[in-house]
């Protein structure tokens, strides 16, 4: 998938699945010895906001985990799915730029942010705060790199349908990087006809969806896919789900947006387990896929399933 000529690749990691730099987790390390590697994947930072976010989830000095099982995510991993309630915990936009890691990577890479103030004027407002720092340090990065612009995390608090409409104003605001911009979205909460209007916006330069789904929506009968109809992590907002379950509805999404002429590119992923699965992606008309929750629920499919998503030929490559 190349966005104003820059190679991405046909693979993307999901926001976050290697962490804030590419230092992956704990789990990760004891998976090596096995095989897992992510050769073959664009890394894509975790999401930062503005100011530091406390979140659900303690960090260490270094900004990675503090605690090996954290209480924010439970997994399933029979059936293949698991609940997240993060709460985009992170220190903040300034303070990653000041490790200087960002700023050292040598492939193509991504940048994922997100504003979370309380009225869209604020949200534009931070966001404009957000493109002017990265844009402050964009000449010390020695690679291109690209901007996801997360409008659909199911953990922040405030209405995703608000955010769904400020796509334009946010995707202006983001074009002074000159760098791709990539809005993403959930199904749950990107009304077909509203992301059909970004494909005649000259600054949107692909889509990715979709994020995970807020526990009890209802597209997905809970009591069959979690084996509750209530959340493990109720008092954390209910968390968004991922995995299998995902992967049907999102390439069924993902066929109506072509069917609404929606041309430019699109970047799919959601409960891809396995290579099989991102053949489900590809002939639902996705340009690339992102990898997630395979990287918990079945790491040791990690290789097989880049190396499926590299030997297909995608659609919409070019921007």
């Amino acid at each position: 998938m190349k966005l104003r000529g820059i190679d991405f690749g046909h693979v993307l990691g999901a926001s976050g699945v290697q962490g804030f730099f590419g230092e992956g987790y704990w789990f990760h390390h004891l998976w090596h010895l096995f095989g897992l590697n992510f050769n073959g994947m664009t890394f894509v930072a975790k999401t930062t906001t503005l100011l530091p976010r406390k979140g659900n989830l303690p960090l260490t000095r270094h900004y990675t985990p503090a605690v090996l099982f954290p209480g924010c995510v439970k997994a399933k991993l029979l059936r293949g799915v698991m609940l997240n309630s993060v709460g985009l915990s992170n220190p903040g936009l300034g303070a990653l730029l000041d490790t200087g890691e960002w700023q050292k990577r040598t492939a193509p890479f991504l940048l994922s942010i997100m504003s979370l103030a309380d009225t869209s004027q604020k949200r534009l407002e931070e966001l404009r705060r957000m493109v002017e720092s990265i844009g402050f340090a964009k000449e010390r990065f020695s690679a291109p790199f690209g901007l996801q612009i997360n409008l659909s995390c199911p953990n922040t608090g405030h209405d995703p349908h608000e955010l769904i409409g400020e796509s334009a104003s946010v995707l202006e605001i983001a074009a002074s990087l000159g760098v791709p911009v990539m809005p993403k979205y959930s199904i749950a909460s990107a009304p077909i006809e509203a992301v059909r209007e970004l494909n005649d916006h000259p600054d949107c330069d692909a889509i990715c969806v979709s994020n995970t789904l807020p526990f009890g929506w209802q597209g997905v009968d809970w009591q069959n896919v979690w084996g509750s109809k209530s959340s493990p992590l109720a008092k954390l907002g209910g968390g968004g789900l991922s995995g299998k379950t995902l992967c049907p509805l999102v390439c069924e999404w993902i066929v109506r947006l072509r069917d609404a002429g929606f041309t430019k590119p699109i970047n799919g992923g959601g409960g891809i387990l396995s290579p099989k699965d991102v053949s489900h992606y590809h002939h639902a008309g996705a340009s690339s896929v992102f990898l997630g929750s395979i990287a918990v629920l079945r790491p040791w499919r990690v290789k097989a399933t880049i190396h499926q998503a590299n030997n297909l030929t995608w659609s919409c490559l070019s921007l």
